[in-house]
């Protein structure tokens, strides 16, 4: 499964990226992000990796993070691997006119198991709105200080 989602972001792109680059800054816009821990290579060079552990209501879900590509400030690639997804997110960042930021995500969900792969299938909508959160919530954070960590 595969979309694309987009948001400006009323900030400057240096300034963008500077929050965005930040894993301290991670749990004021990734909901549930209970802790995080990098694991290899060079923090934000390719092949790097981190650990990124969630709560989600009853149910905890570990991530690991891998960079792909790196070329910022306009491009930062990613995947994500869980137990039955893999998640591979090209992220693609240029500055408006106006001096802001337009952040455009195209995500890729490659399910590994058949309930994963039912539920791409039935609730894909699910999937998009995760994405669209969290970038609303990095927004709100970015823009205005308003941090999910603690919520």
């Amino acid at each position: 499964m595969k979309y694309t989602t987009e948001i400006i972001i009323k900030l400057s792109l240096s300034e963008f990226i500077k929050k965005l680059n930040s894993p301290e800054n991670m749990k004021h816009w990734q909901e549930g992000l209970i802790d995080y821990e990098h694991i290899s290579g060079t923090p934000g060079q390719i092949g790097s990796k981190m650990r990124l552990n969630y709560k989600l209501g009853n149910r905890t879900m570990e991530l690991v993070e891998t960079i792909l590509h790196t070329k910022l400030p306009n491009e930062l690639h990613l995947t994500y691997d869980a137990k039955g997804m893999h998640n591979v997110q090209e992220n693609y960042f240029e500055e408006t006119p106006d001096g802001f930021t337009k952040w455009t995500s195209k995500s890729e969900f490659i399910p590994t198991t058949f309930m994963l792969r039912m539920a791409t299938l039935v609730i894909p909508n699910a999937f998009k709105k995760q994405t669209k959160k969290y970038m609303q919530n990095f927004k709100n954070f970015a823009e205005n200080g308003i941090s999910v960590a603690n919520a």
